[in-house]
Formats: C-alpha cells, structure tokens, sequence
C-alpha cells in the first residue's frame, strides 16, 4: 500500500472542511426551516456521486429504559423508499408458497434457521408466520442486535406474509426508538421529486406521533431534523410536519 504523505492528509482534510463549509453556506443552524424550504435545501446540498439518502430524525420526549416509554412501528411510505430489500420469510408450506410468490429473495424453515445461525444473514427484512416464532425465537442473539427479529407489533409476524413481503419490498420502514430518545429512518432518495420527499417524510412524523407511548408525559416531540447521507443537517419547523396528526 502506497504511504500517504502527511501534506496529502493536509491537503484531503482541508479539501473536505471547505466542502463542508461550502454546503452549509446559506443554512442557519438556530433556524427551524417548514419542511418545504428544508427538503429544497438539502436537495440543492447533495452533491455526492451516488443517490445519497435524505434521512430523517426525531428527538423524543420519552426514556426507552422504562417499558411504557418504547416507541416501535411501521410506517408505509407512500413514494417508496427508494431501496431494494432483500426479504427473508420464515415459513412452510402453503404459506412458503405465498411468500414466494410476492417477491421474498429467501424463504425457509429450519434450513434457514441454520444458515441464520451460521451467520448468512444475506438480508434486510425479516418476516415469520406465528407458528414459526418458537424456531425464530432461538435467534434473537443473532437477529435481535441487527434490529431484524420479527415482531407482531410491526406487522412482521403474520399469517398474511404475502402482504407484509410487499410492504417491505414497497417502502415500508421500520423505526425503534434509540437509547437517547432518538427515533431516525431514511425517507427517500435525493432524486426524488420535493413533493414525493415531503409526503414520505409527512407519513413517516405521522406514524411515529400514533405511537406516542402511554409513558411519554410532556411534550413528546422534541426536534425534527433532515440531513442526506453526506451532508449538513437542517432543523425542520415541527408544525410543518405534524398538522395531520
């Protein structure tokens, strides 16, 4: 491997801080911009070589260590997300069939339970039928890190798998609440139109507020923040966002 000189390192670090400087010229980091002005903005910052992704994040007025306080669902959102997901279903029979026939990339009983212990996880999406969860189950140490256990409460265990593998191959999100009361998912890609961006991003507030926790006392919504995958964050106006809900 080539020794990289330390005038190169000089010179990458301070290529990339006038990068970043450069986009975020025009935003104000004490502002709260409407959803509209934001979304705008960060399409106009993201520059980057590939489809970055517009990411979306929520500061929650809740304490995930108390079990009233979770916040878990799903969320459908209504342009898509943009990514390709691999699917693995866990089920047999008829119900295998079915899973099959709507697009899941992997589908298994106990061969996939060992290809899973083994660590060949070549997937994004996790979906069992119930009578399947007391195989499922032995892998939560596996599965339960990576956020791909399925659970009932997100609609990934289910008998009608055939639905739950078009949503997940159609846009839907997954979110959980972070141990800092954050709660992030992207919603779409930089080429998408503003107006699909902004009504995915609307969803996503949507579902996110109608699972407000019985827990969660005082304001439940903290910040609303939009950033692509390189660059700057922008603070949104909470009642762009949340007029629906």
């Amino acid at each position: 491997m080539a020794k990289i000189s330390p005038e190169e390192i000089k010179k990458t670090r301070a290529d990339g801080g006038k990068r970043m400087h450069s986009i975020r010229d025009g935003i104000d980091p004490n502002a709260a911009y409407p959803i509209e002005d934001a979304v705008k903005m960060i399409k106009e910052r993201a520059k980057a070589k590939f489809d970055e992704t517009i990411e979306l994040a929520m500061n929650l007025g809740v304490d995930p260590k108390h079990a009233d306080q979770l916040v878990r669902g799903v969320c459908q959102l209504p342009n898509g997300s943009g990514r390709t997901s691999r699917v693995a279903v866990f089920a047999r029979g008829e119900k295998a069939e079915e899973a099959k026939a709507a697009g899941a990339d992997i589908v298994g009983a106990e061969e996939l339970v060992e290809e899973v212990k083994k660590g060949n996880l070549n997937f994004d999406r996790c979906i069992a039928t119930p009578d399947m969860m007391a195989l499922v189950g032995r892998l939560g140490k596996v599965l339960g890190p990576r956020g791909l256990m399925p659970n009932p409460r997100v609609g990934t265990v289910t008998m009608n798998v055939a639905e739950a593998v078009k949503g997940a191959k159609g846009g839907s999100v997954e979110f959980r609440v972070e141990k800092a009361g954050i709660v992030h998912a992207g919603v779409g890609k930089a080429s998408f139109e503003d107006e699909a961006l902004v009504e995915n991003i609307k969803a996503f507030v949507d579902a996110v507020m109608k699972a407000r926790p019985t827990g969660a006392k005082g304001t439940y919504l903290k910040k609303v923040a939009l950033s692509s995958t390189m660059g700057p964050g922008i603070k949104i106006d909470s009642s762009s966002v949340t007029s629906a809900s």
